[in-house]
């Protein structure tokens, strides 16, 4: 078996960072010795031979200077290669002064893909935080690189871009925990230098920091997110609660207009008719009266329907099975599984739900039979309303108010609601609320 060793060929710009670097400390040593040595002696007025002191001075002054002038020489040929792009060890400098510093940390990540790019020589650069068990860009660049916020098309996702040649990936640790990752592409025919892997590793060394605040914003900002559309939600549910309770309010006058308010004036004129045919034709009288009493309980059966539809006694005395039974029609059974009492907000939007559910499954669901099932625990109330009417879809739109109505009363009690329901097999409705009143 014969091993080969494959040596990467050093690019264009390494060969000339080296020859530079190199150059430069070779001056300094060849000058050192000659300032000291051969100055040193014309000093003396001895220049035949080289003094083995000022040979040892000579020796001491390379090996004292030779670091910081190495390090200034590396600056220099970084300088000349790059053009204008700071050295890989002064762009380190800064983003440790850029994370110690005043500025906004929101401006962090972009300032840390910035120094990649700058630093190094990139094509482009990203900075992917994970939140939530998920990767997502927190900064990218320049500004139209992939990734960057408005830049056109999707952004690369690190594991995509780790296909593509010439990049590099490398994720950020702190206090052994993943944070995120750093994405660095090289451009084309470029490739970096070691200088600049050491920089690109280093920026992920101290970029621990930097991207722990980045993940604690997105979190916030995506919680804000949530809470945003939470409130909006809300707002429109109560704003279709008004609406329903104006409508109730108008409809409710109808019906004392229409019903309750005709029965009562048809009593009041019989029993002034019966009262004046008293004295004239008594048996007339005794007639009339006699057919006041179906009259009366005609007007006492409206009134009993008007106030079921309000708030019904029932409720409050025995609670919601009991009160549902007692509206209940034909076809709908009503299964208490637990008894445990509710406050009273809590059974009021649980029962005009089931009444919702029942409407529902009797105007719009053609059923022929529904159960309701409440079962009231320590824990909360659930009901479910289980019918087996022609169903729908819910994710086709509904022209009626009956479905956003009962997430309407439940959403406002603090209780969710489920409803499940395929054309062909009925419709359950589920809801679950709270033992409390929610604030």
């Amino acid at each position: 078996m014969t091993w080969r060793l494959r040596l990467r060929r050093p690019t264009r710009q390494e060969v000339l960072w080296t020859g530079l670097v190199w150059g430069a400390v070779g001056g300094f040593v060849v000058l050192s010795y000659v300032v000291v040595v051969v100055g040193g002696g014309a000093l003396l007025g001895d220049t035949s031979a080289p003094r083995l002191g000022l040979s040892v001075l000579a020796t001491a002054v390379v090996a004292l200077g030779f670091d910081p002038v190495a390090a200034g020489a590396r600056r220099m040929a970084s300088r000349a290669v790059a053009g204008r792009r700071p050295s890989p060890y002064d762009a380190l400098r800064r983003f440790t002064g850029a994370v110690a510093g005043t500025g906004p940390a929101e401006d962090l990540p972009e300032r840390l893909a910035r120094l990649l790019v700058e630093g190094t020589g990139a094509a482009w650069a990203q900075v992917w935080v994970d939140v939530d068990g998920r990767t997502v860009p927190a900064a990218a660049w320049p500004p139209d690189a992939p990734g960057a916020p408005g830049a056109p098309g999707a952004p690369v996702s690190p594991e995509r871009a780790v296909a593509l040649p010439g990049t590099h990936l490398l994720p950020v640790l702190h206090g052994g925990e993943r944070l995120g990752v750093l994405v660095l592409r090289e451009r084309d025919g470029v490739r970096l230098t070691p200088i600049e892997e050491r920089l690109f590793a280093g920026l992920a060394t101290q970029s621990g920091l930097v991207l722990r605040g980045a993940r604690l914003r997105a979190a916030l900002e995506q919680r804000l997110d949530e809470l945003s559309a939470r409130e909006a939600e809300l707002r429109g549910s109560r704003e279709r609660l008004v609406d329903a309770q104006d409508e109730a309010r108008r409809r409710l006058e109808r019906d004392i207009h229409d019903g309750a308010q005709q029965h009562l004036v048809a009593l009041a004129v019989n029993l002034r008719l019966a009262a004046t045919l008293a004295d004239g034709a008594p048996e007339r009288a005794d007639a009339l009266l006699d057919a006041q009493h179906r009259a009366a309980d005609d007007a006492i059966e409206t009134l009993h329907r008007l106030a079921r539809g309000i708030y019904p006694p029932l409720l409050a005395e025995h609670g919601v099975a009991v009160a549902l039974r007692a509206v209940a029609g034909d076809g709908v059974e009503v299964v208490e599984r637990g008894a445990v009492r509710q406050p009273l907000p809590i059974e009021a939007a649980a029962y005009f739900c089931c009444l919702e559910a029942i409407q529902n499954a009797a105007k719009h669901a053609d059923a022929t039979t529904l159960r309701v099932v409440v079962d009231g625990t320590e824990a909360g109330l659930t009901i479910t309303a289980v019918d087996d009417g022609v169903g729908f879809d819910p994710a086709a739109p509904t022209v009626g108010t009956g479905l956003a109505s009962i997430r309407d009363r439940i959403d406002s009690a603090g209780g969710t609601v489920a409803i499940d329901s395929t054309p062909g097999h009925g419709t359950r409705v589920t809801a679950v609320l709270p033992g409390r009143v929610a604030p």
